[in-house]
């Protein structure tokens, strides 16, 4: 079972390289991507049109880890993200399985 639940807000620019540095980290049990839009951006990390939508698109990476592996893995993003406006939280994962 994983524990934790790492939501990340990741802007069109570092997709590939976000979803590749996930894909080569052994302590990521699974993880997702989807579009999705973004309200309360400060107006400077907007485009023009994004300005006048009042939202930006990004992708939305969820990734399924171990508590164990928390500190490793998010010191390793830091690593590889710092400055870039990647954004992150953790929650935790009360149960998950799969329906056979």
């Amino acid at each position: 079972m994983s524990d934790l639940c790492l939501t990340l807000l990741c802007p069109p620019a570092l997709e590939e390289r976000v979803l590749d540095t996930l894909l080569m980290i052994p302590e990521i049990v699974l993880f997702t991507s989807s579009r999705a839009a973004v309200h309360g951006v400060h107006p400077e990390r907007l485009s023009a049109s994004e300005q006048v939508l009042g939202l930006a698109v990004i992708t939305r990476i969820e990734a399924l880890l171990y508590e164990a592996d928390r500190s490793r893995l998010l010191a390793r993003m830091k690593d590889s993200f710092a400055g870039t406006g990647l954004r992150y939280w953790l929650t935790p994962v009360t149960e998950t399985g799969e329906f056979a």
